[in-house]
């Protein structure tokens, strides 16, 4: 039955008379998710305790009013970027694997999901978002160490032709079993974990190297090149040579 949103003067007025600092504050309390507050121009304007420790600072003053750019790789950076710009316009982001350093400059996975920031005019004024580093996650979830060795066989193989008997017997499940636990924490197929690191290793290759994108394809796993473009743009937003072209102008 769906819900109909009925005014409410006494509700309306509660929420406006919310201080907007103190409920967003709960996000210090939650120990696995990272949280950020973005005007239009990638600047950062809120982040919560957890994502000052990931960037590597101690206060908030030496993150605020400065951009992805001054933490992270570029590629990665250019990412966050058009991100921003998609759900600015509209776009939502809803838990997806993406890949970010943390402050040791190491490369982990993280599940994302981010949203447009609206004035009381409903006019996008910037972006917000949340972010839960997939190991700290896993660790907290019950369950879910059966889901460690096959992720980290995917890190290890991506470039290799993996089959989902291979992936399942390296933790002694039947494919069934393997598929209903990545679906239930990670909300994932096996198949879409495992195209997502691959995409990830290409993204990287494709501004860290001057490999042909059929030649960064192959390299990652990707027999077919037509599947590979598709599967890049369904991520990212974009082709391959549309975000290597981009990288490049933006960094000269």
């Amino acid at each position: 039955m769906n819900r109909i949103n009925v005014p409410n003067p006494e509700s309306d007025s509660f929420i406006s008379n919310i201080n907007i600092e103190q409920l967003i504050e709960i996000f210090d309390i939650m120990p696995d998710v990272l949280f950020w507050i973005k005007d239009d121009k990638g600047r950062f304007m809120y982040t919560n305790t957890n994502f000052l420790e990931h960037m590597g600072v101690d206060y908030p003053n030496q993150i605020l009013g400065r951009t992805d750019f001054d933490f992270s790789p570029a590629h990665i950076a250019n990412q966050f970027k058009i991100d921003d710009q998609k759900v600015m316009a509209g776009d939502i982001i809803d838990e997806r694997l993406e890949m970010n350093n943390t402050k040791s400059g190491e490369i982990f996975w993280f599940t994302t999901s981010k949203r447009p920031l609206l004035n009381v005019h409903n006019v996008a004024i910037g972006t917000y978002g949340t972010s839960r580093h997939l190991e700290k996650t896993s660790i907290a979830l019950s369950g879910m160490d059966a889901l460690k060795k096959p992720v980290a066989y995917v890190h290890k193989n991506y470039m290799d032709n993996i089959s989902l008997t291979e992936l399942a017997s390296v933790t002694h499940l039947s494919i069934s079993a393997l598929e209903r636990r990545f679906k239930k924490y990670l909300n994932k197929t096996p198949i879409q974990f495992i195209n997502g690191v691959r995409l990830e290793n290409a993204r990287r290759l494709l501004v860290e190297t001057n490999l042909s994108i059929a030649t960064v394809a192959s390299d990652t796993g990707f027999t077919d090149h037509s599947y590979f473009s598709r599967q890049f743009r369904c991520l990212f937003g974009m082709l391959p040579s549309e975000f290597r072209k981009e990288y490049c102008e933006f960094n000269g």
